[in-house]
């Protein structure tokens, strides 16, 4: 058989199954056995394929019909031009927080020296994409999951990046005053939406989605305990969840925050916000 044929009988193996993206993970997962790309693969009506090779696709191809995400599969998610590992200890890197990492990188936003926290860190993603991006910052990642840590920990040795790690209860147990940046993606999906997400995000971390009863859990804490924990002049940058922004930018209100932003994401709903003691303009930020 040959990669186009394998990949047209696949895709409607997969389609059959429900999954949307049927060619795509079909290439995506022959192109992790053979290192040839997708495209390439999807065009190649020549070359015969042996049969160790068509059995050990027909093993993930099985993993992706339980609806086993596919990054899950190959251990490696995209993330702002690198390929993080990932597996089922972390949430999937999504191309909605890489607008997260490239606003914190914007001009004027982190001054050289800053010490970044990246809180709920996961695989990693956020802080590594930060420290690789400006080595002149301090950073650190934190997550209540020690399994998390574990693979923030291989991804920053995938990427030989010096960082540092910490585990604690969100900001629970840090000194005040500890950093001048935090940035987060914390769970904040409502408890009574997790069960009815799709199969492949049921595979993720529950711990890493479920924001609690009005996904706001998180946000609360957060807004509560990140003034104390932020320096002078000191940010907060996260993501939200559809229909969050209003409540969220409430609660730092609240809490004393000033100088909120929102973005927009992708698909032109409110995805980040950022917030401040200071305007944004004022903050020293030259390298």
């Amino acid at each position: 058989m040959t990669p186009r044929d394998l990949i047209r009988e696949t895709s409607l193996r997969f389609s059959r199954a429900g999954i949307t993206e049927c060619e795509t993970d079909s290439s995506l997962l022959l192109s992790f056995l053979t290192h040839v790309r997708p495209l390439n693969l999807r065009l190649d009506n020549e070359t015969i394929l042996d049969e160790k090779l068509l059995d050990e696709y027909e093993r993930l191809v099985q993993r992706r019909l339980s609806r086993e995400p596919l990054q899950y599969i190959t251990s490696e998610a995209p993330f702002c031009g690198r390929i993080f590992y990932v597996d089922s200890r972390v949430l999937i890197p999504r191309p909605e927080t890489e607008l997260l990492c490239r606003w914190a990188l914007e001009p004027f936003m982190l001054r050289s020296g800053a010490s970044v926290l990246d809180l709920c860190c996961g695989s990693g993603c956020i802080g590594l994409t930060i420290a690789a991006e400006r080595p002149n910052l301090n950073v650190t990642l934190s997550d209540i999951s020690e399994n998390a840590l574990e693979v923030a920990e291989m991804n920053a040795k995938r990427f030989g990046l010096s960082v540092s790690l910490l585990h604690c209860d969100l900001l629970s147990g840090i000194p005040s005053d500890s950093f001048d940046a935090i940035l987060s993606n914390p769970p904040y999906i409502p408890s009574a939406d997790c069960p009815h997400l799709q199969p492949e995000v049921l595979s993720e971390p529950i711990t890493a989605l479920d924001g609690g009863g009005d996904g706001l859990f998180f946000y609360r804490r957060i807004a509560s305990e990140a003034m104390r924990v932020l320096r002078k002049d000191g940010r907060l940058m996260m993501e939200v969840g559809f229909g969050e922004s209003g409540n969220v930018s409430d609660l730092l209100s609240e809490s004393g925050f000033t100088e909120l932003t929102v973005r927009k994401d992708f698909q032109g709903i409110d995805r980040m916000i950022a917030a401040g003691r200071t305007p944004m303009e004022d903050i020293c930020l030259n390298d």
